[in-house]
């Protein structure tokens, strides 16, 4: 049997994504988190083969989380299911040791296909997203990254220092840099870009 913990914060998603997953003979679902958070707590309690998660989800994305678990080195496989079709995510899903990374609206037989794939030591990623992604390289780095985040969430810089600990000049330092790099005009946008292209 393949154990399976499923991430989403979408209830009906959710349950939706178990019911699917439930009906294969060789599945069983061990869990299923509404957070990241939740997820990172269950897969450490659970010791599931595959994570099954969402990208967007409150406290922690299922980016973070499958870089905490590569940083961790669990021996969990990970699976990415979103709606998002950025180039950027699957790169740094990739970058994160994610095998797999399917769109919402594929097929249903496809993630049941992903998951054998995945739990096998394969990859299973939608093959139109994969040629666009290495069409265009990410031009932030982390930390870049997370500072524009936090600003494009409306975060006054004075509180990104505080929250980050650096200090109110290296914060407007990195919105600069992400600002020229990105080539635009003000953070504004330099976050809607940056989120656009799959960056933040």
């Amino acid at each position: 049997m393949i154990r399976i913990l499923l991430a989403e914060d979408q209830a009906m998603v959710r349950g939706a994504l178990s019911a699917l997953l439930g009906m294969e003979g060789d599945f069983e679902v061990v869990g299923a988190s509404a957070d990241g958070e939740a997820a990172w707590r269950d897969l450490q309690r659970l010791k599931p083969d595959v994570l099954v998660t969402d990208i967007e989800m409150p406290g922690l994305s299922g980016l973070e989380l499958a870089q905490r678990i590569q940083r961790h080195a669990l021996p969990v496989k990970v699976v990415i299911v979103t709606t998002f079709a950025r180039p950027g995510f699957l790169r740094r899903a990739l970058d994160a040791g994610v095998l797999g990374y399917l769109l919402k609206e594929s097929p249903a037989d496809h993630l049941a296909q992903a998951v054998r794939k995945v739990h096998g030591g394969a990859r299973a990623i939608d093959a139109d997203l994969a040629l666009e992604a290495w069409s265009e390289a990410d031009p932030l780095n982390d930390r870049e990254r997370q500072v524009l985040r936090l600003a494009g969430e409306g975060v006054a810089a004075a509180a990104i220092a505080a929250q980050l600990n650096l200090s109110h000049g290296t914060v407007r330092n990195y919105l600069s840099e992400a600002i020229g790099k990105l080539g635009v005009a003000n953070r504004i946008e330099a976050y809607r870009l940056a989120r656009q292209k799959g960056w933040l």
